[in-house]
C-alpha cells in the first residue's frame, strides 16, 4: 500500500464491505418504495466495482473509485450538513482523508498547499502501540481504557492555530489475524500493559503486519481551540519550568487563539494596595500598557475615574473599544501610552482575590472595536487560574524578600535554621500553654572555626589620597574663579579669600589630618559660598565658571566628589563582586558538610565558617569534612583574588589586595546572642580566637618591619606543626592546579598583645588575567605590568 507505515501491526485494506452489508440488511426490511428503489440502484451501481467490497491497498484506487465511493457514503455524509460538520472517511493512523465534508475541505484549503495533517504529539512508536491496543480490544475483547484523545492542529486564514479533537468511529472495520501471527495470551497482555513504553516488547508480541485492517474509519472533528487554549494556559501557569520570556510569548499566543486576533498583545501591571500605585512586574520582559516605560504611577492619575471604580473598587472589566475617542475625553497616563503603542481597542481585566486587586491583565489590539465589553466575558473561565498564578508569584516574591532580609540583615544562616525552628516551635508551645515564653540563646559546642579575609592594601591611604585630591581640586577651582573676578573688580575681600585658600592648600600639601576636611567645609560655608552667589552676577564668563563649579559638588556635602567617588565606586564594586562570588561558591561548600557561614564587607570581604557535629542535624561528622572545607577555602580565596584583579579592568581606580587565612586547630563553642542578634564565641578561653582575628593582619614578621600580609601572596597563619604540614600538602596540590607558584616561605610572627607563638606560610598566587582562559596564568609582577 502506498503510504503504508513500514512499522505498523496492520496491513491496511480499504474496504466498504461492511457498509454494503448494512445496506443489504436494511433493504430486506425497508418499507418505503422510494428508499428501496434508491438502495437497489445504489447497490447495483457499486457492484460493478468488486474491489470496493473485496478491499484494496493501493491509495491510487481511492481516486479511481471516487464516484462510486461518494455514492456509497452519501448517507453517512448528508449534503444538508456538509457546511456544518467537520467530518471525513479516513485510513486510521495515517492522516489520509478520502471523503470529507465541505467544511473540512475549506479548513484544509485555508491552511495552505504546504500544510500536511499530523497528529499532535504522536510519534511512530506511539502510533504502533495505539494500533496494537485496538487489536487487543477489538480482536481479543480486552477492556483497555485509552483515554488519550487525538488532535489535529490546523492554522486558519488569520494565521491562528486552531485545535480540533478527533472522535473516531470504527463501525465499518474488521480486524483479521494472519495465520503466522502469534497468539496473544492473558499473560502477554499483563506484560504489555506493565511495559507500555517498551516498543520492542510490543513488536515481539504483536509483530509488524501480523493483522489485517479491513475497512475504513469515520472521524468527526470538533473545534476545541478555546478549551485547548484554556488547558494550555493552565499548564503554562501551573508549571514554572518555562523560561519567563518563553512563558510570556506562550501566553500571548494562547490569548490570540482565544480571541482569534493574530496580532493581539498582552501586558500586565501590578497593583500595590499599600501605596495605591500601579507598578511594573519584576520581569523586565513583561510589558505594561498602563505604565509603558514608567516603573510606577499613582493609580488615581494613571487611569480615569471610571476605570478606577471598575478595576480597583468593583473588580470588573474595563474596556475601551475606541481608544482615539477615549483619549479625546481623558488626558491621563493610560490614554497617552495606548496612543504611543498604537493601540485602538483594549481590555483591562482585574486580577483580584477576595475583593482585593492584585494586578491588571491587559489585552490590546491595533483595530478599534476588536476588544469590547461583549467579548470580555471570554476571560471569565481564565481569570481564576491567572489569579492563582499571580498570588503564587507574589507569595514567592515576598518569600524571596524575606530570604534576602535574612541573608543580608541577620546572622541566621540556612544551614543552622533547623535549630532556630526547633526553638521557635518550643517558644510557641510554651506561649500557647501559659502565655509565658522566652527564646533561649542557641549554642553550638565543639565546632572548628575557619577565618579568611581579602583586604584592599593601604585602603586608608588610598581613601585619604582621594579626599586630598578632591579638596585640592576644589580649592584650585575656587582660586581660578576668584582670580578672574579680581581682574574685573579689585575688591579686598577677593584678595583675602585668595590668601585663605592658598594657606589651606599649603597645609593640605604637607599633610591631611582628621580636621582638614572640616576646615575646608567651614571656609566654604562661611566665606566662599556667599561670595559665589555674588560672583554669578558679575559677568557671563564667571557665571558659567560658578555653575560648572556647582555641578561638580556633592549636593549633600557641598564638596567636590570626584576622586572619592571613584574610590567608593571601586570599593563597592569589588565588595559586591567578591561577596557574590563567595556566596555562590558557598552553596557548593555546603554539599561537603552543613556548616555555618557568614561574610561581611569592610575594605574587602571577610568571612567566618564554623563546622562541627552539633551544627548538622543528625549527620555524622568526620575530620575529613574539615580538611575538605579548608582546601575549599584556600582554593576559593585564590579564585577571589583572581576576580579582584580581573575586575580592575572595569573599575574607576586601580587597587591592590592581600589575602589571609587563620588556621585554628582547637574546637570552640559559639552562641547566638538574642540581644545582639548575632553569633559570638562562648567563654573566656575562646575569646583568644577573636583577639587573634583582629590583630594578625597588622602583625609583623619577626625581626623585621614587614607586614605578614603581602600583595600577590596568600598568607596562612597558624600555631601548630600539624597545621603547617597539612597546609603545605594543600599548597603542593594547588601548585599542580596552577593556583600557586613555587615561592613558598615559612616565617614567624612578632608577638602582639595577648597573642604569641604564631607562624605563617606565604606562597605566591598565580593569576589568570583572562577569565575565559583560566589555564593561562602569570605571576603578580607580570599582572601589575598588564594592569598598569
Amino acid at each position: 500500500m502506498t503510504h503504508q507505515l513500514k512499522e505498523f501491526p496492520f496491513d491496511i485494506q480499504i474496504s466498504f464491505h461492511k457498509v454494503i452489508e448494512e445496506y443489504k440488511k436494511e433493504l430486506k426490511e425497508v418499507q418505503n418504495d422510494i428508499s428501496r428503489e434508491y438502495m437497489e440502484s445504489m447497490l447495483a451501481h457499486v457492484s460493478k466495482y468488486p474491489e470496493l467490497s473485496e478491499g484494496f491497498s493501493d491509495l491510487a484506487l481511492l481516486e479511481k473509485y471516487a464516484e462510486p465511493i461518494d455514492i456509497l457514503l452519501d448517507d453517512l455524509f448528508p449534503n444538508i450538513l456538509t457546511n456544518n460538520e467537520i467530518k471525513s472517511a479516513a485510513v486510521p493512523f495515517h492522516n489520509i482523508l478520502f471523503k470529507t465534508s465541505r467544511r473540512l475541505k475549506q479548513i484544509i484549503n485555508i491552511a495552505g498547499e504546504n500544510f500536511a495533517l499530523q497528529f499532535r504529539n504522536m510519534d511512530q512508536e506511539l502510533i504502533y502501540t495505539f494500533a496494537s491496543i485496538q487489536i487487543l480490544k477489538s480482536y481479543y475483547g480486552h477492556v483497555i481504557d485509552v483515554s488519550r484523545p487525538l488532535y489535529y492542529d490546523i492554522p486558519d486564514d488569520n494565521g491562528i492555530m486552531r485545535h480540533y479533537r478527533l472522535a473516531m468511529n470504527a463501525d465499518f472495520v474488521e480486524i483479521i489475524k494472519k495465520d503466522d501471527a502469534p497468539e496473544v495470551t492473558q499473560k502477554d497482555v499483563d506484560l504489555l500493559l506493565q511495559n507500555v513504553d517498551d516498543i520492542e516488547l510490543w513488536k515481539e508480541k504483536i509483530p509488524p503486519h501480523s493483522y489485517i485492517f479491513k475497512g475504513f474509519t469515520l472521524i468527526n472533528l470538533t473545534d476545541v481551540t478555546i478549551d485547548d487554549a484554556i488547558s494550555e494556559l493552565k499548564t503554562t501557569l501551573l508549571f514554572e519550568e518555562v523560561n519567563e520570556v518563553e512563558e510570556l510569548q506562550k501566553l500571548q499566543e494562547i490569548f490570540r487563539s482565544i480571541y482569534k486576533i493574530n496580532d493581539l498583545r498582552v501586558g500586565f501591571t501590578v497593583f500595590n494596595r499599600k501605596e495605591m500605585v500601579f507598578e511594573k512586574m519584576e520581569n523586565e520582559e513583561a510589558k505594561s500598557y498602563i505604565l509603558d516605560e514608567k516603573v510606577n504611577n499613582d493609580c488615581n492619575s494613571g487611569i480615569c475615574e471610571k476605570a478606577f471604580q471598575a478595576l480597583v473598587e468593583k473588580n470588573t472589566y474595563f474596556t475601551i473599544s475606541n481608544v482615539d475617542n477615549y483619549s479625546k475625553k481623558h488626558d491621563n497616563l493610560l490614554s497617552k501610552n495606548l496612543i504611543k503603542n498604537k493601540v485602538k481597542s483594549c481590555l483591562l481585566a482585574p486580577v483580584a482575590k477576595n475583593g482585593k486587586l492584585l494586578g491588571v491583565l491587559e489585552l490590546v489590539s491595533q483595530r478599534k472595536n476588536e476588544l469590547n465589553s461583549i467579548n470580555a466575558i471570554k476571560l471569565d473561565d481564565i481569570l481564576p487560574y491567572i489569579v492563582t498564578t499571580v498570588e503564587r508569584n507574589r507569595n514567592d516574591f515576598e518569600n524571596r524578600i524575606k530570604a534576602v532580609i535574612q541573608s543580608e540583615c541577620t546572622s541566621i544562616h540556612p544551614s543552622v535554621l533547623w535549630v532556630f525552628e526547633k526553638e521557635a516551635k518550643k517558644f510557641i508551645k510554651d506561649l500557647d500553654k501559659d502565655g509565658l515564653a522566652s527564646f533561649k540563646d542557641i549554642k553550638f559546642k565543639d565546632v572548628y572555626p575557619l577565618y579568611g579575609q581579602i583586604d584592599i592594601v593601604a585602603s586608608s591611604e588610598a581613601r585619604n589620597e582621594a579626599i586630598k585630591k578632591d579638596l585640592m581640586d576644589q580649592l584650585d577651582i575656587i582660586m581660578n574663579i576668584i582670580e578672574k573676578a579680581y581682574k574685573i573688580e579689585e575688591l579686598p575681600i577677593y584678595d583675602q579669600i585668595k590668601y585663605r585658600v592658598s594657606d589651606f592648600k599649603e597645609e593640605l600639601q604637607e599633610r591631611l589630618n582628621a580636621s582638614s576636611e572640616q576646615k575646608v567645609f567651614n571656609l566654604l560655608k562661611k566665606e566662599v559660598n556667599p561670595l559665589m552667589s555674588h560672583l554669578k552676577k558679575q559677568s557671563e564668563e564667571i557665571r558659567k565658571l560658578v555653575e560648572e563649579y556647582s555641578d561638580m559638588l556633592n549636593p549633600e556635602t557641598g564638596l567636590v566628589y570626584n576622586h572619592r567617588r571613584k574610590y567608593d565606586e571601586t570599593v563597592q564594586q569589588i565588595n559586591r563582586t567578591m561577596s557574590r562570588y563567595i556566596d555562590k561558591r558557598q552553596i557548593q561548600a555546603q554539599e561537603i558538610y552543613p556548616h555555618y557561614f557568614e561574610r561581611y564587607k569592610t575594605d574587602g570581604v571577610d568571612h567566618n565558617i564554623y563546622i562541627g557535629p552539633s551544627m548538622a542535624n543528625k549527620k555524622p561528622f568526620n575530620k575529613v569534612y574539615l580538611f575538605n572545607l579548608r582546601l575549599w577555602q584556600l582554593s576559593t580565596m585564590c579564585e577571589m583574588e583572581n576576580r579582584f584583579y580581573q575586575l580592575q579592568e572595569r573599575t574607576p581606580m586601580k587597587l591592590e589586595a592581600a589575602s589571609l587565612i587563620l588556621v585554628y586547630n582547637s574546637t570552640m563553642s559559639i552562641r547566638y546572642r538574642m540581644d545582639e542578634k548575632k553569633f559570638d564565641v562562648d567563654g573566656t578561653y575562646n575569646a583568644r580566637y577573636e583577639i587573634i582575628k583582629k590583630r594578625i593582619d597588622k602583625a609583623f614578621v619577626k625581626g623585621t618591619e614587614e607586614r605578614v600580609t603581602q600583595k600577590g601572596k596568600m598568607t596562612i597563619v597558624y600555631s601548630q606543626s600539624s597545621d603547617e604540614r597539612e597546609y603545605l600538602q594543600y599548597i603542593k596540590y594547588l601548585q599542580a592546579k596552577k593556583y600557586f607558584g613555587d615561592q613558598v616561605e615559612l616565617v614567624e610572627l612578632e608577638d602582639v598583645q595577648g597573642v604569641v607563638g604564631l607562624k605563617a606560610i606565604r606562597v605566591n598566587i598565580l593569576y589568570s588575567p583572562d577569565s575565559n582562559h583560566p589555564e593561562n596564568t602569570i605571576t603578580y609582577e607580570n599582572l601589575m605590568e598588564e594592569l598598569h
